[in-house]
């Protein structure tokens, strides 16, 4: 399986677990624009009042997988998170928060939530 389509499982299992957790799905794959390094969200997710910004990380264990994220590629996400509020303003009195979604193959998930803050979101 190539590192594409492997990516594209990882994400369809993490918002399977979203959806059973009783998250409701409402994005996937937003990008802020069409370079890649403005902003990009794996998906958006909603639970009670809390908007959340998942990010996807596989890789081949879970320990790797949870290092995988840099400060660089955070705050991508941040500027893409902004924008999509902006996009989207039914959403900005929501409380935001930022988790991540661990995969390893064959089938090892870890949800972490609230993996990072952001005061300037919102």
């Amino acid at each position: 399986m190539n590192n594409n389509r492997s990516g594209k499982i990882a994400e369809l299992m993490a918002r399977m677990l979203f959806r059973l957790k009783g998250y409701r799905i409402v994005g996937k794959n937003f990008k802020a624009g069409k370079n890649m390094n403005i902003g990009e969200i794996d998906f958006v997710a909603i639970k009670k009042n809390y908007l959340i910004f998942a990010e996807v990380k596989k890789r081949a264990n879970l320990e790797t997988a949870a290092y995988a994220i840099s400060e660089n590629q955070k705050r991508r996400i941040i500027r893409g998170a902004e924008l999509f509020l902006k996009r989207y303003p039914k959403y900005r009195n929501m409380d935001v928060r930022f988790d991540v979604v661990l995969v390893a193959f064959p089938l090892k998930l870890k949800h972490l939530k609230n993996a990072w803050q952001c005061e300037s979101v919102n």
